[in-house]
């Protein structure tokens, strides 16, 4: 595929085509200003340490949104994990039942059908349902190693991508978070008092409270991610949908695609066969 400025590829048109459809079939995408609002305050920059916003990212998600089928059902998977790595993870018979419970309510909405029927059409995916959810039970719910030091099994891709982590210095200095890429979980935290915001990064500087994608720097239990990238607002089963996609169809690393009006390069990484972790980044 030929590139680009910076070392980008060009955009797949087949998928950005596929994927603003299924932005369209979100009908649990929630409402900004009606569902939830948030709050940008100040600017910032990837290794600046002052705090850019006082007050917290969002200012409110209605409970009635929260209690829609999969995002109820998505929350109860994010007290699953352990946060360090290499702290092996245990899966228990309560826990897996969630996995599933969460699976099943995605198989029943609009996106998820319609990006079973593009994978299997492409022959990445089973043709029958029972078979992509196991598919997806394995790209998303699997253990493995995130790293040869650990020596157990600590991650998977749903907690990497959608709980977030936090890696140990192992000569960095301090202990840095690592994947927490979904806007529930943040505002789950920041409900909690774990999560401080410290403002957007200004070289990707959001449209307006209205914003479907935020590149934020936050803390987490005193731990910086210093720049993380989410979409706001988008149901648990768009981003398993996308992510999805892009993990059997598209490269990993770059992938520049147009979703709706936000042209993007959603970052899938493969670790191994297992999926690293995935975010969007708005171009």
């Amino acid at each position: 595929m030929a590139r680009r400025g910076h070392n980008l590829p060009d955009e797949d048109p087949e998928l950005s085509r596929l994927f603003t459809h299924l932005w369209r079939l979100d009908s649990n995408r929630l409402t900004p200003g009606q569902d939830y609002e948030i709050n940008l305050q100040g600017g910032t920059k990837r290794f600046w340490t002052r705090d850019h916003a006082r007050e917290p990212l969002f200012t409110y998600v209605t409970d009635e949104a929260l209690r829609r089928p999969t995002y109820r059902s998505f929350i109860a998977l994010l007290d699953n994990y352990e946060r360090e790595t290499t702290v092996p993870e245990t899966v228990t018979p309560e826990e897996e039942r969630e996995n599933w419970t969460f699976i099943d309510a995605i198989m029943e909405t609009g996106p998820m059908k319609e990006a079973h029927r593009f994978l299997a059409g492409k022959k990445k995916s089973p043709s029958d349902e029972q078979g992509f959810k196991r598919q997806l039970y394995d790209i998303w719910f699997k253990l493995y190693r995130r790293t040869r030091a650990s020596g157990c099994l600590d991650s998977s891709g749903f907690e990497h991508v959608f709980v977030g982590e936090c890696r140990g210095g192992e000569g960095r200095g301090r202990n840095e978070v690592i994947g927490f890429h979904n806007w529930i979980q943040y505002y789950q935290q920041e409900k909690r008092g774990t999560v401080d915001y410290k403002g957007y990064l200004l070289n990707k500087e959001p449209e307006g409270p209205h914003t479907r994608l935020l590149t934020i720097q936050f803390s987490w239990k005193r731990e910086t991610k210093p720049e993380g990238s989410t979409f706001v607002g988008t149901s648990p089963e768009f981003e398993m949908a996308i992510y999805t996609v892009l993990f059997l169809c598209g490269q990993s690393g770059d992938n520049v695609v147009t979703v709706d009006k936000h042209r993007c390069n959603v970052k899938v990484y493969h670790h191994g066969r297992n999926l690293g972790t995935a975010f969007p980044i708005e171009l």
